[in-house]
């Protein structure tokens, strides 16, 4: 006989896994085959019905912000567990891989196509205050170039985030983590070249995923 309550959380529990696989599967169809597939795909993908689905997420729109809300939380973890590691460089180091490798930037083209909740507003802000912290470290042990901002690294990894063209291939990712490592020691100070133009700035950052732009 079951303890009361048991079948509860049981059901909870089932609605917790079913609500994961449904969020692997939206980023996996998400950012292979572009924000406008069907949410079918994703149901498909995840093993569960269409009711299931839309029983969480009544449009295709609030699946992605909750997605987006997902990715900058772990884009704070990255960040905190970047200033955990005692060598400012290596921390450093560790929060871009990190995010490269879960596809922080991935989500970007949706900006300015969907409404930014509060939820995503704080948590983009949390996210900021951290990884400015992180860089901010950085630049003060002279360990990173004094002209890359932290919005210059977010752009980075933004752009490493990026799929591949073509099928998915297992050649990607050696490709991949080369470049990004050339890509790393031209971070590092003093830098051999100065950087062309002024640093994007957060105004304009901020301005892409305003609706309607």
């Amino acid at each position: 006989m079951s303890t009361p309550g048991a079948g509860r959380r049981g059901r909870q529990a089932e609605a917790a896994r079913n609500d994961l696989r449904l969020l692997e599967a939206a980023h996996e169809v998400f950012t292979t085959q572009g924000f406008d597939a069907p949410v079918s795909a994703i149901a498909r993908r995840a093993g569960v019905g269409m009711g299931s689905l839309y029983r969480r997420y009544r449009t295709k729109e609030e699946l992605l912000q909750r997605l987006c809300v997902i990715a900058m939380e772990r884009v704070v973890s990255a960040a905190e567990d970047g200033l955990a590691h005692p060598e400012p460089w290596e921390g450093l180091v560790h929060y871009v891989r990190t995010c490269v490798g879960f596809g922080s930037g991935a989500l970007a083209p949706v900006a300015g196509t969907i409404e930014v909740t509060e939820e995503m507003g704080a948590t983009f802000r949390r996210a900021s205050e951290t990884a400015d912290r992180l860089v901010g470290r950085a630049r003060e042990a002279g360990v990173l170039r004094d002209d890359v901002t932290a919005l210059d690294i977010s752009l980075l990894i933004e752009q490493f985030s990026r799929p591949a063209p073509g099928p998915p291939s297992e050649r990607h990712r050696p490709i991949k983590r080369r470049l990004l490592t050339i890509a790393l020691d031209g971070l590092r100070a003093p830098g051999a070249t100065p950087l062309p133009d002024d640093p994007p700035d957060l105004d304009w950052y901020e301005g892409r995923w305003r609706t309607g732009t």
